[in-house]
């Protein structure tokens, strides 16, 4: 497990892990992870279809990876291992419909107080665990920064967490056969012909 969310909330309101084993070296697991498309699984874009509906707001579709879409929402990187971590951070109000996400400098987030929003942090994480075999996880934690942002983050959480869960569910076994298909192909292209 990293150490380097710790650095940026520390006892969040929320903490969801996931994790999975892929047959795959961590350097293109990480690859791999970084570039996913979310919206490549049609039950993924339907969930955030949903939520826009839900919320009264614009549905705008992810056309690139996972890190550049993020960033240009708003999102910053906080820490930063070459193929191995990435954290992400960004402060918000998710419960309302427009969603905005703005970054906020490491040196600064985890005192980050203004009031009536919520720190988020998530995690990619590559651990190798042998030349071609890698845990890949994913952490979320958020932070309200006052009572008020938490009680609104909570009724926001009964009503939509479910749906977050379920992405995660999707993507990281997405993420391990993508990396797993790639890694065969790249093996197959190296075997002797006859």
């Amino acid at each position: 497990m990293s150490e380097s969310i710790d650095r940026f909330i520390y006892r969040p309101d929320v903490r969801e892990r996931h994790e999975t084993i892929v047959r795959a070296p961590a350097e293109l697991v990480f690859e791999v992870a970084e570039h996913f498309n979310l919206e490549s699984i049609p039950l993924v874009r339907a969930i955030f279809h949903l939520r826009a509906r839900l919320l009264g707001a614009r549905y705008v579709r992810m056309k690139k990876g996972l890190v550049e879409e993020t960033t240009r929402m708003g999102w910053g990187r906080l820490a930063y291992t070459p193929n191995r971590e990435i954290v992400m951070g960004a402060v918000t109000q998710p419960w309302i419909g427009e969603v905005k996400f703005r970054s906020v400098p490491p040196d600064r987030f985890a005192s980050f107080d203004e009031p009536d929003l919520v720190k988020i942090v998530w995690t990619l994480e590559a651990e190798p665990l042998g030349p071609a075999l890698t845990r890949f996880s994913t952490e979320t934690r958020v932070l309200a920064t006052d009572d008020g942002a938490r009680a609104k983050f909570k009724v926001y959480w009964k009503k939509f967490g479910i749906g977050i869960l379920m992405i995660r569910w999707l993507v990281v076994p997405a993420v391990r056969r993508e990396a797993e298909r790639q890694y065969k192909a790249e093996s197959m292209r190296y075997l002797p012909t006859r």
